[in-house]
């Protein structure tokens, strides 16, 4: 999740002028191979069925080998066969030597090379694409589709914006808010062109088809060969490892074009998302990087096509002159989860707008509650001040209850709280021991939060591990655990001073809601001496009803704060 928030973020803060205009400068500085990935060698030898081809022969060469048949004891049909084979495999070797021995059926040490360095420009896409589509690809089209549809883009960004909805019509309710935005998206989607979804779907195809090719199980081709003395290299025989080159041969075949700048951007934006916090950090020239590496990947994988006479070399291994590669499927499903993604995202932003309005509401009732004194946030949480800190969704619920207890539990309640804990005569044994635990537990919280805030610090145990962790050197995913583990730690006991605050507060509000005789239930009593206590001052009721709304106030605010996300 955190992986895909800093994602919205990054995306949020590149406006759609700074996006073309980081593409237009990698148009400038961008030295892709031109032309085409793959060439067709079926121009120059087209895929035909020897059967048929064998008949479309003049009579003469027919009958020449049906004379040669009697000597070779062979039907002349598999004589042509032979025949064929040899001069394809002639073809092969005179135009790229050391791959193939169409004799000996055997791949060569030249071709274990030229797979073991496609493997290796293969991996850079492998990277790109593990840390962008297969994270999020929802959010990858959407940031493709800025690119390549920048109207419809601009539509769907201000349409499906709640505030800028409630600020147009603004006394327009909530969930009608909601379905305007969604209205506005479905307008959006009638925008997509023919031209826009071929775009969309061509950039879908081409990232399908880096994919394939960077997944490819190289390794297990690559362990098929074993060293050979006579060759001074690797070999294997062509027809162990058949199945996985048709395989490969078919993605080479699919991937014919230079990727698009579009689609590399925005693999590059996915990659650089992670970094893009640091303070070093520098798009352009981070993009330029990433720039040159995928220009060396595809001229690697341009080359290997240029030397590698594939589908050539199947048609001689499999004797099959008919073999052709085919194009692989994929990329018909972009559509569905861009829609998606973006249904997602309208449904989110609301309920962000919501949690907006939920935190001023909140925000309103802080500053009338603890008479006008702002929270003070703990210190090493995660806030728009401090972005460094622990990241843990109990910080604002437990600097509010930290702020009540100097603002209004000690000045306005305690006094109250401490005169029936001294002087009071409970009915029930049980009221008394429920007050006094509720009492010791809310006596107590300034200290118990003091006390995590101190274990949070960069002194504190969780906090010198967080930072530890976040200087971890090891593999991202190891860090992100690492990182989780401590804020997990942390936050469960958070959660127990939460929850001992809550169960404080409801003990207290059922025990005074008994003494002032409001308990309809009857499990609480009133106190046996309650008279004799009111005798002390006309004040003591009106301090119990303010301390019973105290505490309601404070369950209301904290559950509040879990509607909102903060708690529990």
């Amino acid at each position: 999740m955190a992986g895909e928030r800093n994602f919205d973020k990054l995306v949020s803060e590149l406006t759609l002028n700074e996006r073309q205009g980081l593409l237009e400068k990698m148009k400038s500085q961008s030295t892709l191979p031109r032309g085409p990935l793959y060439f067709e060698d079926d121009k120059l030898v087209p895929a035909y069925d020897l059967e048929d081809e064998y008949s479309s022969l003049p009579w003469y060469y027919r009958l020449w080998y049906f004379i040669l048949s009697f000597f070779k004891s062979k039907a002349p049909v598999k004589l042509f066969e032979e025949k064929s084979v040899s001069v394809l495999g002639i073809m092969v070797d005179q135009r790229s030597p050391g791959l193939y021995d169409y004799q000996k059926v055997m791949l060569l040490p030249g071709f274990y090379r030229q797979v073991l360095r496609l493997k290796e420009a293969a991996q850079f896409f492998y990277s790109a694409l593990d840390s962008s589509v297969n994270r999020d690809k929802g959010g990858f089209f959407a940031f493709l589709g800025s690119l390549e549809m920048p109207d419809v883009h601009s539509r769907l960004q201000d349409g499906t914006s709640p505030s800028a909805i409630a600020d147009k019509f603004p006394d327009m309710p909530e969930q009608e808010i909601r379905q305007m935005a969604l209205r506005n998206m479905e307008d959006a989607f009638s925008m997509i062109t023919t031209e826009y979804r071929n775009i969309m779907y061509f950039n879908a195809r081409t990232l399908n088809c880096l994919k394939e090719l960077s997944s490819f199980l190289y390794d297990r081709l690559l362990t098929s060969f074993h060293f050979n003395q006579a060759f001074g290299g690797e070999t294997c025989s062509a027809g162990v490892v058949r199945d996985p080159l048709i395989s490969l041969n078919n993605t080479l075949f699919s991937l014919k074009i230079i990727p698009p700048l579009t689609l590399l951007e925005s693999l590059f934006i996915f990659i650089l998302q992670e970094r893009a916090s640091e303070p070093t950090f520098d798009m352009n020239k981070e993009t330029r990087s990433l720039l040159t590496k995928a220009e060396d990947a595809l001229g690697v994988i341009r080359e290997f096509n240029k030397q590698v006479p594939l589908t050539w070399i199947l048609r001689c291994s499999t004797r099959k002159m008919s073999l052709a590669p085919k194009e692989i499927s994929g990329g018909e499903d972009w559509f569905m989860i861009f829609k998606d993604y973006w249904k997602r995202r309208v449904d989110s932003l609301f309920s962000d707008y919501m949690k907006d309005r939920l935190e001023r509401k909140l925000h309103d009732t802080f500053r009338t509650f603890l008479k006008g004194k702002s929270i003070k946030m703990l210190e090493n949480t995660q806030s728009a001040s401090n972005s460094d800190g622990l990241p843990i969704k109990e910080a604002l619920p437990l600097s509010f209850l930290f702020t009540f207890y100097s603002a209004v539990f000690m000045p306005d309640i305690n006094w109250i709280l401490r005169s029936i804990l001294v002087d009071g005569e409970w009915k029930a044994k049980e009221n008394r021991v429920e007050f006094s635990e509720a009492y010791n537990n809310l006596v107590k919280l300034e200290d118990e939060i003091k006390k995590f805030e101190h274990e949070i610090s960069m002194l504190g145990d969780y906090g010198k591990r967080f930072t530890l962790a976040k200087k971890d050197m090891s593999s991202l995913p190891v860090k992100r655990k690492k990182i989780q583990i401590v804020v997990e730690e942390a936050s469960e006991d958070a959660k127990k001073i939460l929850g001992q605050a809550r169960s404080a507060c409801e003990s207290m509000v059922n025990i005074l809601n008994g003494i002032l005789g409001n308990d309809l239930m009857g499990k609480y009593e009133t106190l046996a001496n309650l008279s004799k206590m009111t005798t002390k001052g006309n004040n003591f009721f009106a301090g119990l009803n303010e301390a019973t709304e105290s505490f309601r106030t404070v369950i209301k605010i904290l559950n509040d704060m879990d509607a909102v996300g903060y708690g529990r």
